[in-house]
């Protein structure tokens, strides 16, 4: 709802009585609203635009974006608070494309927008590739309705011809700075005569199409998330809606195509909250009904700052490219400024829409912590179904050259063992070639390696050697995990050792590292990654014979006499 609140001399707008505006049963009040209008001796009026529901009683939303760049985070989330309203009411999602900046405006970044929304998820009921009843949806082919609703505005007197040139708009407003004013319109063709006008025309002066607003009162809105925002009309002005090239200004299409396309909620960025009071002049003097409006706080960076390509990426392309799922790129931007109320933060798109509500929607600016988006995408990642999961990161290793093949046991096992410690696809890469390295001189020479050389790690070297030599380890690794489990029992008694004191050398023995998953898998999987021939020459394996082949040549004397010379090992673990 929007209230108006003036002098009487606003041309066409009369006094009206008491009246109750019936809201869409979706979102009735357990009362209703009155707005109450002033008797005429008083020396200030109220008057009313009314927010309302399409003409059939359903929730049409659209998400408007400019095709001038890549789709932001901020876009992004506009577009889905849309989609969860409009699928949670059973209404409509529409994508209108505002590509009137004719300079700015290109193809390909309408083609990457449609595919980065289509990549979420978010797919639209009305818009460009699937048409609908109130096309076209590119406003660069709705011209000629913005030109007949100028004309009806001009024709009612809401709107005059402005023929002032750039140098008298320029001179205006260095007047206004001087006088610490409003950049307001001053110019003398609100003014006119017919005869002035009519002479300029004569003439074929360029001229634009200027909004008349009135000179007293203020406007009120109630914002479905802000509350009341109230603005004074004096610090306006005369505003342009349609420019001497004959191309309206964003304002103007806006409000025609939310009109004409029977949109009954306005759901956008809270910097479009200015916007909306040439918007309501606008509704009124065409004698349209008003949305209800939901201005979203912005997305801010950990600085508090507005999120922007210094802080890093920004776009939802870039995210996907980076190896994001769109299932937590969706979950994550619902809850910048929104949640259902619990602890829950973990939901998928059909979740969302059973819980959303515009009422949850915070005012507050939210911050766009990277760090937590890479967690959560972790936690949808590992939701995935194994056979799902393993098929995505098989095709990534095969892709990056780390796998010649992107399916078999060997990638279903590697994919089970390495899973908990990937967050975003192209960790795997890392994950995969840390398991089939072996820095075994650099974990030997390392201060925290130090402890475990000085527990009699050359005589535990020796009896695996000969394990290995004997073929008594392969043996075992061939009969899998109980094998290997039968396998360590039988070496650790052999040393008599156990637990900590066991499995700590043979982790540095075999694998080459002090830290990293199960080391009964990973040894399994190493054995079999030689044994099938699986790894790609660029990923740095080194097989089981190569590694062996190491140990033999360790000079273990010098290995003790380096210990006290070098630093830590940075990275040692998966």
């Amino acid at each position: 709802m929007a209230t108006f609140v003036g002098s009487p001399c606003w041309a066409r707008l009369r006094s009206i009585g008491e009246i109750t505006l019936a809201h869409p049963p979706m979102l009735r009040h357990s009362s209703p609203l009155r707005l109450r209008s002033i008797a005429a001796p008083l020396p200030r009026r109220c008057f009313a635009v009314a927010a309302s529901a399409a003409s059939d009683g359903q929730v049409r939303v659209r998400f408007a974006p400019s095709p001038t760049g890549n789709l932001h985070v901020g876009g992004a989330r506009t577009a889905l608070f849309n989609y969860l309203f409009a699928r949670s009411k059973g209404g409509k999602f529409v994508l209108r494309i505002e590509d009137t900046d004719l300079e700015r405006s290109t193809k390909e970044s309408e083609e990457a927008v449609l595919q980065d929304l289509s990549w979420l998820g978010l797919d639209w009921d009305e818009g460009p590739g699937i048409g609908g009843d109130y096309g076209p949806y590119r406003q660069s082919e709705r011209n000629s309705l913005y030109k007949e609703h100028a004309q009806k505005l001009l024709e009612s007197g809401h709107v005059y011809r402005c023929f002032c040139s750039n140098e008298e708009l320029e001179k205006m407003k260095e007047i206004a700075k001087l006088k610490q004013l409003p950049p307001v319109y001053t110019g003398r063709w609100a003014t006119a005569t017919e005869e002035e006008v009519q002479e300029e025309l004569a003439k074929g002066t360029p001229f634009t199409y200027r909004f008349r607003v009135p000179k007293e009162g203020s406007l009120k809105i109630s914002d479905l998330i802000r509350g009341e925002v109230s603005w004074n009309l004096d610090t306006l002005g005369d505003f342009v809606i349609m420019r001497s090239n004959g191309q309206p200004v964003y304002n103007f299409c806006v409000t025609v195509d939310d009109v004409t396309m029977a949109i009954s909620h306005v759901i956008r960025a809270e910097e479009h909250l200015p916007n909306t009071l040439r918007q309501a002049l606008i509704y009124k003097a065409l004698g349209f009904p008003m949305p209800y409006f939901a201005h979203v706080s912005l997305i801010l960076a950990p600085d508090r700052s507005k999120l922007s390509k210094r802080h890093g990426a920004t776009s939802v392309g870039q995210f996907k490219e980076m190896g994001y799922l769109p299932q937590a790129m969706v979950n994550y931007l619902a809850l910048l400024g929104w949640g259902d109320g619990t602890e829950n933060e973990f939901f998928t798109l059909e979740q969302l829409v059973e819980k959303f509500t515009i009422e949850r929607v915070n005012k507050s600016g939210a911050i766009f912590d990277s760090t937590k988006l890479r967690w959560m995408n972790g936690q949808h990642l590992r939701a995935i179904p194994s056979e799902a999961l393993t098929g995505l990161i098989g095709q990534h290793w095969k892709s990056t050259c780390t796998l010649k093949e992107s399916d078999g046991p060997f990638v279903e096992e590697a994919v089970q063992l390495l899973k908990d410690g990937i967050d975003l696809i192209p960790d795997s890469d890392k994950a995969l070639t840390n398991l089939l390295a072996y820095p075994l001189h650099a974990t030997l020479t390392s201060s925290e390696g130090k402890v475990v050389v000085e527990d009699k790690l050359p005589e535990v070297s020796a009896s695996l050697i000969a394990a290995y030599d004997s073929g008594e380890l392969i043996g075992a690794l061939e009969e899998g995990h109980a094998g290997w489990q039968k396998w360590v029992k039988g070496f650790g008694k052999s040393l008599k050792r156990k637990g900590k004191t066991l499995f700590m050398p043979l982790r540095v023995l075999l694998t080459g590292k002090l830290h990293g998953p199960d080391m009964g898998a990973s040894v399994l999987l190493l054995y079999k990654a030689g044994k099938y021939d699986v790894v790609a020459p660029e990923a740095g394996f080194v097989t089981l014979d190569e590694r062996f082949n190491m140990l033999k040549q360790i000079n273990w004397e010098s290995v003790n006499q380096d210990q006290t010379l070098l630093e830590p090992t940075a990275t040692l673990s998966n």
